[in-house]
């Protein structure tokens, strides 16, 4: 038998787990075939986003998850459409070649086209690990990124900042927010949380389901 070298047995490695993830599992679901009532903004598959370009794995305008946070969210809407609101959604599974599109992104220190809208007040290089990770809770399935939309005007709340802006005016308890914009995060966060999902106080649109129903993985099939 041939001996495989370090270069080939990574090789191998690497195409495996690509055809291991290649297709989406049988669990996973778009919110659309389960509540078209939800509104969706995927920034990542067109160029309103922090990269500036549409990014890598989104060959459709979809919103994927994996089926117990796909019900969670049905609930999530429900209580919100009793409210007179309906969810907006930004970005639900993120394929891991999405989240590697983003690292090349940030290590490009020529890129700044996005700086003023996205990230005013830091540079770069302070983006990793606190706002984009090298690998994304978004890519095991069960994580979200949403607002609440008055369904009467068509408006989305006032939220005190824009989606996927990196500052601390995003955390949920940024002080310089108004007493209304912290009203409507609060809002979305009590939606949330009632259904199973949990916030991320640095970022007031970001959800995650708990417990994981994937912990420990993160997929790479398409968006499509």
């Amino acid at each position: 038998m041939k001996k495989l070298t370090s270069f080939t047995l990574a090789t191998f490695l690497v195409a495996a787990c690509a055809s291991a993830y290649a297709a989406m599992p049988e669990d996973f679901i778009a919110i659309g075939d389960l509540d078209p009532s939800i509104e969706k903004d995927i920034r990542y598959f067109g160029s309103n986003n922090f990269v500036g370009t549409k990014v890598t794995g989104y060959e459709a305008p979809k919103c994927i998850l994996q089926l117990g946070a796909a019900d969670a969210l049905v609930r999530v809407q429900q209580a919100a459409r009793e409210r007179g609101l309906t969810l907006k959604v930004f970005d639900c599974y993120r394929p891991q070649r999405a989240v590697n599109h983003f690292v090349h992104w940030v290590k490009d220190d020529t890129d700044t086209k996005t700086k003023a809208e996205y990230y005013p007040n830091l540079g770069k290089d302070k983006l990793l690990g606190g706002y984009i990770a090298a690998q994304s809770g978004h890519s095991r399935g069960a994580t979200v990124d949403l607002t609440l939309v008055d369904s009467s005007s068509g408006k989305e709340l006032d939220m005190g900042s824009p989606f996927d802006m990196f500052d601390t005016l995003s955390n949920t308890e940024d002080p310089r927010i108004s007493e209304v914009q912290r009203k409507n995060r609060y809002l979305l966060r009590d939606l949330m949380v009632a259904q199973g999902f949990a916030p991320y106080p640095l970022e007031w649109w970001h959800f995650s389901l708990k417990p994981q129903p994937y912990p420990n993985t993160y997929f790479d099939f398409v968006v499509r």
